[in-house]
């Protein structure tokens, strides 16, 4: 009985024993299971938050793409508004229709925001009224005592008679307005100035470079207008009459009827008499354009913003002094140089003290050269030193006066 108890009692112990030998590997694997189960739960909790991450982002994107592309139609629906708005405006109309009206290939322009009877209306409020008057050639006094020596009345006469140092035949002058760059060149001695034709007339005009090199002249600007069918006018067949050293040597029909030029005294002489008359009244060299902008110091009317619209300028004039004035307006550049209208081109003339001026050929012929090279920048053509015209005036320096060749960056 006592060794049946005492075996009883060593498989206790023995039990005992087993049970504390294998509880450490139980709680290891309690501690193992429940570590896999909290494993288990928070990948579970990863893959439920970037799911849910996943959902909140498209949501996101979606509304993003819905907010952009309403803003884009906003955005849209503001510059159409706005285009509408703005067209419809007097001051747009006045800008837009005289500018599309004036050139030689662009008058769709006009119809395409404009009916018919919106573009004659517009036209018929915004023209030049000239004057009529003949111009009055003893009012231009030439070389009278020496200029350099007058007193200046303002400080657009003062940089009129301060010369560039080297230079004694011209003098350049920076024009910097809001709206519009050009050129002002003053040429003190009127007997500097001539006109150039294109030694091919009647078969193709020539760039205003070639004109002004092959004449011997230093500065040159673009004269007289031209057939320009359909853009592609190449300054062969001159409008109106061309005359040249006293004689005339070029007659067409369709031009302005008003001659613009130089008697034999270096006196700038518009007329509207016929070209056989206005030799017989002592006139040089001379184009046919228009129209005439002052005439003995008196501006023509203008209505409106003249009927000429916003665009690049060609201008020719003289002072009471003698002293000529080449002015150039570049245009059709946004962003550098959108033109000029006549008005504007007026009030530099008058800046100027300019006593008779008036409008040569202006748009894609309007181009400057110095020296024989491209000094303005035309909005076509520049690329190949600008336009083939039929003619130009030029400065030259027959009297080998000092002359330093500009640099354009000292502007």
């Amino acid at each position: 009985m006592k060794k049946k108890e005492e075996k009883i009692e060593e498989k206790k112990v023995q039990k005992e024993k087993k049970e504390k030998k294998e509880k450490p590997k139980k709680e290891k694997k309690v501690k193992e299971k429940e570590q896999t189960t909290k494993k288990e739960v928070k990948e579970e909790n990863a893959v439920e938050e970037k799911e849910n991450s996943k959902k909140a982002k498209a949501k996101k994107k979606v509304h993003l793409k819905i907010s952009f592309f309403t803003i884009l139609v906003f955005l849209m629906d503001l510059g159409v508004i706005a285009g509408l708005v703005m067209i419809r405006t007097e001051e747009f109309k006045t800008f837009w229709i005289p500018s599309a009206m004036t050139t030689m290939t662009h008058k769709y322009l006009a119809y395409m925001l404009y009916d018919e009877k919106t573009v004659n209306r517009v036209m018929s409020e915004n023209y030049i009224e000239q004057s009529t008057e003949e111009v009055n050639l003893d009012d231009i006094v030439v070389n009278e005592g020496n200029l350099f020596t007058k007193r200046y009345t303002n400080k657009y006469d003062k940089e009129i008679f301060t010369k560039t140092p080297g230079n004694d035949v011209y003098k350049l002058i920076r024009i910097n307005e809001s709206k519009f760059k050009g050129w002002l060149t003053v040429i003190w001695d009127p007997s500097d100035v001539e006109l150039a034709v294109s030694s091919k007339l009647g078969r193709s005009g020539q760039s205003v470079n070639t004109l002004t090199r092959e004449n011997g002249g230093l500065v040159g600007i673009n004269g007289g207008g031209f057939e320009d069918l359909d853009g592609w006018g190449n300054g062969s067949i001159p409008y109106g009459s061309i005359i040249k050293n006293g004689e005339l040597i070029w007659k067409h029909t369709g031009g302005w009827g008003s001659l613009i030029g130089f008697n034999k005294d270096h006196k700038m002489y518009l007329t509207y008499r016929s070209p056989e008359d206005a030799i017989a009244d002592g006139m040089v060299d001379a184009v046919d354009f228009g129209p005439f902008l002052i005439v003995n110091g008196n501006v023509s009317k203008i209505h409106g913003d003249g009927g000429w619209g916003t665009a690049p300028r060609s201008i020719i004039a003289q002072r009471k002094d003698g002293v000529v004035l080449f002015l150039i307006i570049d245009g059709r550049m946004p962003g550098y140089s959108i033109g000029a209208t006549m008005n504007d081109v007026i009030e530099i003339l008058l800046r100027y003290k300019a006593y008779n001026a008036a409008n040569l050929d202006g748009g894609a012929s309007t181009t400057m050269s110095i020296n024989g090279s491209l000094w303005n920048n035309p909005y076509v053509g520049g690329e190949y030193g600008g336009r083939t015209v039929s003619n130009a005036w030029i400065v030259t320096n027959k009297q080998n006066k000092a002359y330093t060749v500009p640099n354009k960056n000292d502007y």
